[in-house]
Formats: C-alpha cells, sequence, structure tokens
C-alpha cells in the first residue's frame, strides 16, 4: 500500500509540473517561448482536418504565413481601433491572403488583465471584428475570414495584472482551407503550401533613363 500510495503521488508531481505542459510554458515560460505548433481552433474541426489529410498542410501553411507577414497587430488602451501601425500590417496580410485564395483565416482578439472579464472579452472580439473589417476593405471575401473566440485576458503574450500594448492584440491564424476551391476539390494541398509567395501588390521601383532626365516609376 504505501509503494502504491508513492507511486501515485510520484505520478501526480510529475503531472502537475512537466515542463512540456502548453499551459503551464504560456503562463510562466518566457515570452514566446511557446510556439503554436497548430492546435488552434475547437476538437471538431481538427478531427475533420485529420481524417481528410488536411492538417500537416494547414499547419505547414500557418507557419508559412506567420514567417512571411506580421500576424499580430496592437491596440490602444481600452481601444478597438485600428493606427496607422496596424493598418500597414494587415496590408501585408491582404496581399498575402489574396495570393492564398484556397485559405481560410481566423483573428483572435485580446486584451491585457485591466479590466472585467466580461468587458475584456467584448472589446477581443471588437478589435478582432475591426481587423476582418479592414481586410474586407482590402478586397478580401468575408466568407474566408472569422472574428472568433476573443480570449479576452485569459491569454496574455507578457504575464502581468497591469498595462501591457503587447497583450492588447489580434492573432490571424491559417485554419483551413476552402472546400469548394478546385484545387482543394482535387486534394492539391500540397501545391498550395508551397506556392511561391510573390508580393505582386507592391511591383519594385524601376529607373527610366529619357536623355538627360531620369524617371522613377512607383
Amino acid at each position: 500500500m504505501k509503494h502504491y500510495l508513492a507511486i501515485t503521488g510520484l505520478v501526480t508531481a510529475m503531472a502537475c509540473t512537466a515542463p512540456d505542459d502548453d499551459v503551464y510554458r504560456s503562463y510562466f515560460g518566457e515570452a514566446g517561448s511557446l510556439v503554436d505548433g497548430g492546435s488552434f481552433g475547437h476538437a471538431s474541426m481538427q478531427n475533420h482536418l485529420a481524417m481528410t489529410g488536411q492538417a500537416d498542410h494547414v499547419i505547414d501553411l500557418a507557419n508559412r504565413f506567420a514567417s512571411e507577414v506580421p500576424s499580430t497587430v496592437n491596440f490602444a488602451f481600452d481601444s478597438a481601433a485600428l493606427d496607422e501601425e496596424a493598418r500597414n500590417a494587415l496590408r501585408e496580410q491582404a496581399r498575402w491572403i489574396k495570393q492564398f485564395p484556397e485559405v481560410r483565416f481566423r483573428v483572435y482578439g485580446h486584451t491585457d488583465a485591466v479590466g472585467p472579464d466580461a468587458y475584456n472579452k467584448a472589446l477581443g472580439m471588437r478589435r478582432a471584428q475591426a481587423v476582418v473589417g479592414f481586410l474586407v476593405s482590402q478586397g478580401i471575401s468575408r466568407s474566408r475570414l472569422e472574428a472568433v473566440a476573443s480570449f479576452g485576458a485569459t491569454q496574455p503574450l507578457v504575464v502581468t495584472q497591469g498595462r501591457e500594448r503587447r497583450n492588447r492584440r489580434t492573432v490571424t491564424e491559417v485554419t483551413g482551407f476552402v472546400q469548394s476551391h478546385p484545387d482543394i476539390m482535387d486534394g492539391k494541398y500540397a501545391a498550395v503550401v508551397y506556392r511561391e509567395f510573390v508580393n505582386s501588390a507592391r511591383p519594385a521601383t524601376t529607373v527610366r533613363l529619357t536623355g538627360a532626365v531620369t524617371e522613377l516609376d512607383n
């Protein structure tokens, strides 16, 4: 009986202090140390992706998006207004999204820890909706964008009870494929993932020499 109790206590202690516990590390590890492995969204979506062979491709595409464009924008205290820095980041997101028309996205809204939970959840949702609205204004179909699951102050990037701009943010993530798209109906997931991203909305500046006059084309 003593051996049984000792083993049980050891297992319990290991479970409580396991360094690989995502929740433990996200709150008590160094900010940024917890990397999203693609486990976003609800369980039924994950099951569907796994059963249809999409899961690995979605994760690869999500990692591409996060590495090639800024996926996070920040907000002023108690505000859902997009400043110029946020709009510039979202223009980068829009350029990327336009060149991958087979892909769907979600925007998650977050706040810092100041204020009541219910108010923060509503504020986080307004921030997510503001981002979706701006992306739509850039020519992205609203059917490919979803403002959902505001986390309020429950998933801070920096653990603090005070005002923290880095916690007042939205995060845009790849969540899956548009099932009605011809490429996806043919199962060409890998072709989408490894397509070259060409920043076609911003052509490079060229120089033309005409006699003694130099012209700049922007």
